[in-house]
C-alpha cells in the first residue's frame, strides 16, 4: 500500500508546486468600476407602470407598452450615506410582497466622477442571514448525529472549498491545464478530506486507493468521451461569456474545462462508496476469522451491488432537479428527444454523467479487491479494533 500511495502523494504535491497559480490576475476585458455594495432597509415599496422593453417580450412576441415595475424606498445603512434613504427600482422579479417593510437589501452605488452624477441601483435581496443560520443549523445537526467524526467532516469540507478557491480557480484562470488542476486539486483534498473524517488506518488508505482508482479512470473515459462526442466546453451563455473574457476560445482549453469539472464532480460519491465498501469488507472479516480474500470479496460486492443501484438513482436524480428549468423549457420548444439529447448542453451534461457514474461503479470492485487483499493480511485483532472505531464513531 505504501509502495502505491507514496507515489501518489509525491505526485499530488508536485502536481501543485508546478501548478500552483502565480497570483498575477489575466486581462479578461472586465472594467472595475468605482462602486459600493451598502446594505438598506425597505422604508416603502409601491407597484407601480413602467414603459415596456424587449425582456418584456410576450409569447406572441409583442412587447406591451406598459409592464408591472416596484419603485423601492430604502434607508442606507453602510458607509457615509449612511441614514440617507434613496429610491431605486427593485428586480423585475420581485414584488411588493417580497419587500414589506424592514426588509433588508444590498444596493449598488456607483461614485460620482467628473463625467458622471452619483447613481444608485438594486442589487439584490440580502441573504446573508438566512444562509449563515442554515449553514449553521446544518453544523450543528451534522455535529450532534456524528459527534466528533462529524465535526471533522466539516473542517475537512472547509478545507476542500479552500483548495478549490486558493488553488483550482486561479490556476484555471491563469490557463494552466484543466485535467492536470483538476487531479492534483481533487487527490490533494482527498488525501485531507479522508484522514481527517475518519482517522490514519489501512481501512482509510485502503478507500483512499480506491478513491485513486475511480478518479484516474473517471479522468481516461472523460478524455474518451470528450474527444468522441466532440465536446467543445462552450454551451450555455455563461460559459461562452467566460470563454470571451478569458480569452480561451480554443477547443483544448475549454474541452479541459469540461473534463475538470468532471474530475471534480465525483469526489464527493467515490469518497462515499469507497469508505462503505472498505467498512464492508472488514466488518466481514472481523465476523469471520477464516475468510479468505475470494470470500470477502464476493460478499463485499453483494454490498456494493445494492450500493451502485442507488447511488446510480442518486446522480441522475440530482441532475435532473438541477437541471429541471432547463428540461421545462425544452418542453416548451416540443423539440424531438432524439435532436435534444444530441444538443451541445444536454450531451455534455449527459457525457458528464455517464462517465462519473462509470467510474463510481468501477471503484466500487476495485475498493473491495484491495480491501479484500489487505484485511486477510492483518491480525484479526487489529481488524476489530479499527471497525469497532469506526462503527462507535457512526
Amino acid at each position: 500500500m505504501a509502495a502505491l500511495l507514496v507515489p501518489a502523494a509525491l505526485a499530488t504535491v508536485a502536481g501543485l508546486v508546478l501548478l500552483w497559480p502565480s497570483g498575477d490576475r489575466p486581462s479578461t476585458g472586465v472594467v472595475a468600476v468605482d462602486a459600493e455594495y451598502p446594505r438598506a432597509d425597505v422604508v416603502q415599496a409601491r407597484e407601480e407602470s413602467c414603459g415596456g422593453t424587449s425582456e418584456d417580450r410576450l409569447p406572441d412576441g409583442t412587447v406591451p407598452e406598459q409592464v408591472r415595475c416596484v419603485s423601492v424606498v430604502v434607508e442606507v445603512l453602510d458607509g457615509d450615506a449612511a441614514g440617507e434613504e434613496v429610491q431605486v427600482w427593485a428586480l423585475p422579479t420581485l414584488t411588493v410582497a417580497d419587500l414589506p417593510v424592514g426588509t433588508r437589501v444590498v444596493l449598488e452605488r456607483y461614485l460620482a466622477t467628473d463625467t458622471e452624477e452619483e447613481a444608485w441601483a438594486f442589487h439584490d435581496v440580502a441573504r446573508t442571514a438566512p444562509l449563515g443560520v442554515l449553514a449553521a443549523a446544518f453544523a450543528v445537526v451534522v455535529v450532534a448525529v456524528a459527534g466528533l467524526r462529524g465535526l471533522r467532516a466539516i473542517v475537512g469540507l472547509a478545507i476542500a472549498f479552500s483548495v478549490v478557491a486558493v488553488f483550482m480557480l486561479p490556476a484555471l484562470l491563469e490557463g494552466r491545464d484543466p485535467l492536470a488542476v483538476g487531479l492534483a486539486g481533487s487527490a490533494a483534498i482527498m488525501f485531507v478530506v479522508l484522514y481527517l473524517a475518519h482517522g490514519f488506518s489501512l481501512r482509510t488508505t485502503t478507500a483512499l486507493l480506491g478513491t485513486f482508482a475511480g478518479l484516474g479512470v473517471t479522468a481516461a473515459l472523460g478524455v474518451l468521451a470528450a474527444n468522441a462526442a466532440r465536446l467543445s466546453g462552450v454551451t450555455t451563455e455563461d460559459e461562452y461569456r467566460l470563454a470571451q473574457l478569458t480569452g480561451q476560445l480554443d477547443g483544448s482549453q475549454l474541452r479541459g474545462l469540461f473534463l475538470c469539472g468532471v474530475v471534480l464532480a465525483g469526489l464527493g460519491v467515490l469518497n462515499d462508496v469507497t469508505i462503505t465498501q472498505a467498512s464492508a469488507v472488514w466488518e466481514l472479516r472481523a465476523a469471520d476469522a477464516d475468510a479468505t480474500p475470494a470470500s470477502l470479496f464476493r460478499g463485499g460486492m453483494r454490498i456494493g451491488r445494492d450500493h451502485i443501484a442507488s447511488t446510480v438513482y442518486t446522480i441522475a436524480f440530482a441532475y435532473a432537479g438541477a437541471a429541471l428549468p432547463v428540461l421545462l423549457l425544452l418542453e416548451v420548444y416540443q423539440l424531438p428527444w432524439a435532436l435534444t439529447i444530441g444538443s451541445g448542453e444536454f450531451a455534455q451534461e449527459i457525457a458528464r454523467t455517464l462517465v462519473g457514474s462509470i467510474g463510481l461503479v468501477l471503484a466500487i470492485p476495485l475498493t473491495t479487491a484491495i480491501a479484500a487483499a489487505v484485511v486477510t493480511r492483518l491480525p484479526l485483532r487489529q481488524v476489530r479494533r479499527e471497525g469497532s472505531t469506526h462503527a462507535h464513531a457512526h
